[in-house]
């Protein structure tokens, strides 16, 4: 347990996770003077019973790329709507 000025920390090194190599958890004032291997215990149990993000969650990366593709695809639209209107103009003027 890392102990700081203003409070404690429980630290889970082993946290059976291939996403988390370490889980931190911050004690509540309530229950700072709880033992410290108690307080470790409650910490493993929840960190045994987290499971892996949902795949639901978009992250931010998705998030970029979705705004590029549709950046790149109006400017393709303008690209080719200025392309008819220019091959319009021709035929019209011949």
């Amino acid at each position: 347990m890392i102990k700081g000025v203003n409070r404690q920390i429980v630290e889970v090194r082993d946290a059976k996770s291939e996403y988390f190599e370490r889980v931190l958890f911050f004690v509540k004032p309530e229950y700072a003077s709880t033992s410290e291997a108690r307080l470790y215990e409650k910490a493993k149990q929840f960190t045994d019973s987290a499971s892996a993000p949902p795949i639901t969650r978009k992250s931010n990366k998705t998030d970029k790329k979705e705004k590029s593709d549709i950046i790149l695809s109006l400017a393709r639209f303008i690209a080719y709507a200025s392309i008819g209107a220019l091959i319009t103009a021709l035929a019209f003027y011949l």
